[in-house]
């Protein structure tokens, strides 16, 4: 095995295609294709399925992939390291999050800081995120409700109540708040599983004995609120992230205390990653600044 192999290798699973890697490695497509096929036929192994013009990773190639992955950036983090010029960060952050709105004020205070950064923000539930932290597809986290695993790191981002959500003028006149116990008169607008919103509002209503079940699954926050826009039933949502829709209405409960604990979390292996220091860095400020 040598490091040209893997190095062929990681390019081709990164960006999908032997051409694709020839261009950012700036060689040529028949070396890169000779340096995979000598890793395979080394270990007689085969990465990649190769299907007319595409290519894709067989589950070893995924493997390997995760490995070469934390290679490289073990890598990238010498170089950063040796490099005592650099006085700003580069490169991409990858962040994942149940909801952006809680973590807007550190993307600002990074960004203000690390002007030479590219940020990518995508919406995701829970399982979603945590398979994205673990494949390497993303630096951070943002995550409903605390989590506790082995492998990840974890910074509190508070608590905040779930609301009920409905459109404008669903409810009569003069309601300001609805009864927990009495959701089961109203059609219920869920989430899709693995949503931690819906897990809340389905664990809360297991201890209360209550037979709650929704009329309308949809998924994703954006669609459960073009549904709950159009009057079609009651919705939920974090306080944080009502947002300014004036076609919708956020309506507290009164008879429980139902909340999420927001979190960022992060590969542990991924600590000493430089972006994601700085990251970490700028939530921290955040939090002091909210707390001030």
């Amino acid at each position: 095995m040598r490091y040209s192999q893997l190095r062929a290798f990681h390019h081709v699973a990164m960006h999908g295609g032997f051409s694709r890697a020839a261009r950012v490695l700036n060689i040529s497509q028949p070396s890169v294709s000779d340096q995979v096929r000598q890793l395979e036929q080394g270990y007689d192994v085969l990465l990649f399925h190769r299907e007319a013009r595409q290519v894709r990773m067989t589950d070893a190639g995924e493997a390997l992939f995760r490995l070469t992955s934390e290679m490289f950036e073990v890598e990238d983090r010498i170089a950063a390291l040796l490099d005592e010029s650099r006085t700003t960060l580069k490169g991409h952050l990858r962040v994942v999050a149940d909801s952006a709105m809680h973590i807007t004020d550190a993307v600002r205070r990074f960004r203000e800081a690390n002007p030479n950064v590219f940020i990518s923000i995508q919406t995701g539930n829970t399982e979603t995120l945590l398979r994205r932290l673990r494949n390497y597809e993303a630096e951070i986290g943002v995550v409903a409700n605390t989590i506790s695993a082995p492998d990840l790191d974890s910074v509190d981002l508070g608590r905040t109540p779930i609301l009920g959500l409905v459109a404008k003028n669903y409810l009569p006149k003069g309601t300001h708040a609805l009864r927990f116990a009495d959701l089961s008169q109203f059609p219920l607008i869920y989430r899709e599983t693995g949503s931690r919103t819906r897990a809340q509002v389905e664990e809360h209503a297991a201890r209360l004995k209550l037979d709650l079940s929704p009329s309308i699954e949809v998924e994703g926050r954006e669609a459960m609120r073009e549904v709950v826009a159009s009057g079609a039933g009651v919705g939920f949502v974090s306080e944080a992230e009502v947002g300014h829709d004036r076609r919708l209405r956020a309506v507290p409960f009164e008879d429980v205390d139902l909340g999420m604990s927001e979190s960022l979390v992060t590969l542990s292996t991924r600590r000493d990653v430089p972006l994601i220091r700085g990251f970490l860095r700028a939530v921290k400020k955040s939090l002091s600044a909210t707390k001030a």
